[in-house]
């Protein structure tokens, strides 16, 4: 297997299909040779930062920690796929700037979109105050200013998608396809 370390980090709302895009750029990575790891948000948060709360200060840890570890392990040659909502723009500037090479990956989708997706209700909680600090409803998502791959997941199909991220790895000098 041969690969150039890099990290692509996957920002949104819930429910807008950050996992789901960074699962399928990963099969894609692997199949083209690449040593591909995958931090998932909910998992990391369950794991490897497990107690944090969510006010801006945890939040901020939680996305210190995915990018501490995902800059660890693109220096030693594996691509990194981040999928975490990462809300403050200057956390994930910060934790991007210490990427050997990077993408930030911006996946949009309006708020009305992303409640008919979510199956466990949480917008619909979050609408009715039921949840506080909830991103995107009670607590702030700030965008990316010039990301690097903008994705609308209401407007593209995930095979489009993947040929835009695919296109952008290929950008920052990743092979994303099997060469003969």
């Amino acid at each position: 297997m041969t690969s150039t370390g890099a990290v692509i980090w996957f920002t949104g709302l819930s429910g807008a299909g950050k996992t789901t895009l960074a699962r399928a750029l990963e099969v894609c990575l692997y199949e083209a040779g690449h040593r591909v790891e995958h931090l998932d948000g909910d998992a990391v948060r369950e794991h490897l930062s497990k107690g944090l709360g969510f006010s801006r200060e945890d939040r901020d840890t939680n996305v210190r920690r995915i990018g501490f570890v995902a800059n660890l392990l693109a220096k030693h040659g594996v691509i990194v796929l981040v999928s975490a909502i990462s809300p403050y723009r200057a956390t994930r500037q910060e934790v991007l700037s210490q990427a050997p090479r990077k993408l930030e990956v911006f996946v949009d989708a309006p708020l009305e979109v992303l409640t008919q997706r979510d199956v466990k209700g949480l917008y619909a909680k979050a609408l009715r105050g039921e949840i506080p600090q909830f991103t995107g409803i009670s607590d702030p998502y700030e965008p990316p200013l010039l990301p690097d791959v903008h994705l609308r997941t209401d407007q593209q199909s995930l095979q489009e998608c993947l040929e835009v991220l695919l296109q952008a790895a290929e950008r920052i000098g990743i092979r994303t396809r099997v060469r003969a």
